[in-house]
């Protein structure tokens, strides 16, 4: 927030002597001493005016939303978003109808949470309409205001509820907004799919989702957004189980609430319903009803067999997912059995791919005619190669090759 980019946009602004200042998800996490990730910043000038004096400045500015009084500010590669105060003429869904003010109380009213309400200015004078400090000191979530009138306005504020509250919040919830959001769960399915789906997985990405999840189940949330979901116990044990060094994976945690009964039809269902990319889809099936899943206890060369099918980063997924899920089942691992997990996590975190040392051009240059032919023999060889544990290099695999090769004619 004093870097020298965010400077030049702040003396930009105030050029005309405008106030500024900084709002939202910046000023909650530096005063938290969290990361900052974005800069969002709030003025009294209509969009117009903002352009105008981005652009005496020599400032990119992208018009983002103009209706809405949001225009970007972009300096090399970071980007400042920048808002006109508003108050709300009507609400509808997502989107409003908005008239620009000069109110900054009227402004902080429209947002969701108190603890995203608050205000900034660029020498640090903190601006709290409505007790949001100290809220955010004691872990409590609110909406500002009544929390079913934030939650019609926009009901994806209801998951944002949660999230908040996975990331920022300490129990019990705020009764009212528990409330509210049991309330108006029915209206859940009448968001996108994309909104869900970042919603969702940003709630998954809190240090410690389960208990949040379970809460929503227990409210009759869940069954609204995620009926594919089964329980929580196997993602609580994927939680402390990431622990050991691959780090927080939402989509992977996703993969753990899945019943499992509903296998590939159920996450395919799922990954459909929120518009995930094709890779996010493939991903998430594979994880959800895995056709081949590692073992505890099984011999290094299948280890590596499997390391080789699935890659490195897959097998790992399928290796926490299945401990996790033995431990949602029976209890902690014996000391015994959680060795064995240990070592399966090491062997993909020092897995160096491995591919196969010869091509469809050896067998050309063999002598054997292009076409279906010779992708039988690299299939054969490579069947081979593995079956040698790998070990085979090209001179060795030539020679396989040649062999085989001879023999077809």
């Amino acid at each position: 927030m004093t870097a020298p980019a965010t400077e030049r946009v702040l003396a930009a602004l105030g050029a005309n002597g405008a106030e500024v200042r900084f709002v939202g998800g910046c000023v909650r996490d530096a005063i938290l001493g969290r990361p900052v990730k974005d800069i969002d910043i709030a003025t009294h000038d209509p969009p117009e005016a903002v352009i105008a004096l981005l652009e005496a400045a020599g400032i990119k500015v992208v018009p983002t939303g103009l209706a809405h009084g949001t225009v970007t500010a972009v300096i090399g590669p970071h980007h400042f978003e920048i808002t006109s105060l508003r108050r709300d003429v009507e609400t509808y869904g997502r989107r409003a109808k908005v008239a620009f003010t000069a109110d900054w109380a009227a402004d902080a009213a429209r947002r969701d949470l108190t603890i995203n309400a608050l205000f900034a200015a660029p020498d640090g004078t903190l601006y709290d309409p409505f007790g949001g400090l100290e809220d955010l000191r004691q872990g409590r979530i609110r909406f500002v205001g009544d929390a079913r009138t934030r939650i019609r306005e926009d009901v994806l504020r209801l998951l944002r509820f949660f999230r908040f509250f996975a990331h920022y919040g300490k129990p019990p919830p705020d009764a009212e907004a528990l409330a509210a959001c049991r309330e108006l769960a029915p209206l859940l399915p009448t968001l996108s799919g994309e909104r869900v789906a970042a919603e969702t997985l940003k709630l998954l990405s809190a240090p410690e989702p389960a208990s949040v999840v379970a809460l929503m189940i227990e409210e009759g949330i869940v069954a609204y957004f995620l009926p594919e979901a089964d329980g929580v116990a196997p993602l609580r044990a994927l939680v402390t189980l990431e622990g050991l060094g691959p780090g927080a994976d939402a989509l992977r945690r996703l993969a753990a609430l899945l019943d499992p009964r509903q296998g590939a039809k159920g996450a395919q269902a799922l990954a459909l319903r929120l518009r995930f990319s094709n890779a996010e889809r493939e991903r998430l099936v594979a994880l959800a009803a895995p056709a081949e899943v590692p073992q505890p206890e099984m011999s290094d060369k299948l280890q590596r067999l499997l390391l080789y099918r699935l890659g490195a980063a897959r097998f790992r997924d399928l290796a926490l997912l299945a401990w996790a899920h033995e431990i949602a089942r029976s209890g902690p691992s014996s000391r015994r059995v959680a060795e064995a997990w240990r070592a399966h996590l090491a062997a993909a975190a020092s897995w160096a791919p491995r591919q196969l040392p010869v091509k469809g051009r050896d067998a050309l240059r063999l002598g054997v005619p292009a076409g279906p032919k010779v992708g039988r023999l690299i299939a054969t060889l490579e069947a081979w190669w593995i079956e040698e544990d790998f070990r085979p290099g090209r001179e060795a695999c030539l020679a396989k090759l040649a062999a085989m090769a001879k023999g077809e004619r």
